[in-house]
């Protein structure tokens, strides 16, 4: 695993002073070649710099490679990138220049309808490693959006992930509100982001308005009760000025019912918020079904008729398998097979 903090202490190493570190992370984070720019390298570099500079983007460009990549009918594309030490992660390039990346080989949270954390939490994945994810989509798009909704839970790798986003919000030259911090609800997360220079916008996964549901569904996740998860993001929302995105993944006779439309009104209703319903994408081995698209959207008009900012998603890359819950590290061999009961979107 590699950090930022990393490269930064390599180039102090070789003589560079904040404004050289700035041009030398600025270049790759935008997927620019060292010797590009306004100003020549050599009339602005230190000499001990200059001379590793080949090797130095040799380095950066091991950091993360493309082992395969599979485009969907959509305009999005799975990238399936190999890291230095051998294991995978999986980035998806989105339609609209974004990208959604990864911050963890595996995920420890377990949510049941997902197929990321089937595999456990095998290793973090380092902020330079993330960075690494964007320069890649970079090489093959313009991108002006990262999402952190890849594999993993950010929360989980808390300091390498706002060391990412710091370098792309700055030198990295995309937009705050355009970084989307997706997380289940870890305390620190509320704690440590208005802290930040760079405050990016947040997803929360909901997915429900019940606090024993949610428990059944995100088994290890903190133990939020819907309400309190709620005026945390709102107070984030306030402080920041971007709304909460409100992660909910719809599963057919689970969380797609009237009692959690209600539910959903009486949490949301004048909050700073942005409902997101996403139809659960299909993973081989899992008992759930996603609901009818008809039936979906007349939820959404239900929530908006009301006043419940609500978009129904339907997740990019589905035919590729890089919708939301279906990527994996493809590379790695499974190592648990849990088998949990089915869900009821009833009491039990």
């Amino acid at each position: 695993m590699q950090s930022i903090e990393d490269i930064r202490q390599r180039l102090r190493s070789l003589g560079a002073k904040p404004g050289h570190e700035h041009r030398v992370l600025r270049l790759w984070s935008q997927a620019q070649a060292q010797h590009s720019g306004r100003r020549r390298a050599d009339s602005f570099l230190p000499q001990a710099l200059l001379e590793q500079l080949p090797r130095l983007e040799q380095d950066l460009a091991s950091l993360a490679t493309v082992r395969s990549e599979h485009p969907a009918a959509d305009g999005s594309a799975r990238l399936l990138i190999a890291l230095a030490d051998g294991q995978s992660v999986e980035s998806v390039l989105l339609p609209r220049d974004g990208v959604c990346v990864s911050t963890q080989v595996g995920c420890a949270v377990g949510c049941v309808f997902c197929m990321t954390g089937r595999e456990g939490l095998i290793r973090q994945v380092g902020s330079a490693e993330i960075v690494a994810q964007v320069v890649l989509a970079r090489q093959r798009r313009a991108v002006r959006k990262v999402v952190f909704m890849g594999m993993g839970e950010p929360a989980h790798n808390l300091d390498q992930v706002l060391q990412a986003i710091d370098l792309l919000g700055t030198a990295g030259n995309i937009a705050h509100k355009n970084l989307v911090f997706s997380t289940v609800g870890d305390e620190r997360v509320f704690e440590r982001l208005p802290q930040q220079q760079v405050k990016p916008a947040l997803a929360l996964s909901l997915h429900t308005t019940r606090a024993d549901l949610r428990a059944r569904l995100l088994p290890r996740a903190p133990r939020w009760d819907p309400q309190d998860l709620v005026e945390a993001g709102e107070r984030y929302a306030r402080g920041t000025g971007y709304p909460i995105q409100y992660q909910w993944t719809l599963i057919e006779g689970v969380n797609d019912g009237p009692e959690e439309i209600e539910g959903i009104v009486r949490l949301l209703r004048g909050k700073y918020a942005l409902m997101n319903l996403i139809p659960f994408n299909r993973v081989p081995g899992l008992p759930f079904r996603r609901p009818d698209w008809e039936r979906a959207a007349e939820m959404a008009r239900t929530l908006h008729r009301q006043g419940i900012l609500t978009k129904l998603r339907q997740s990019a890359g589905q035919d590729v398998e890089g919708g939301c819950g279906q990527l994996r590290a493809r590379e790695v061999v499974q190592r648990v097979n849990l088998v949990r009961p089915p869900l009821s979107g009833q009491a039990a």
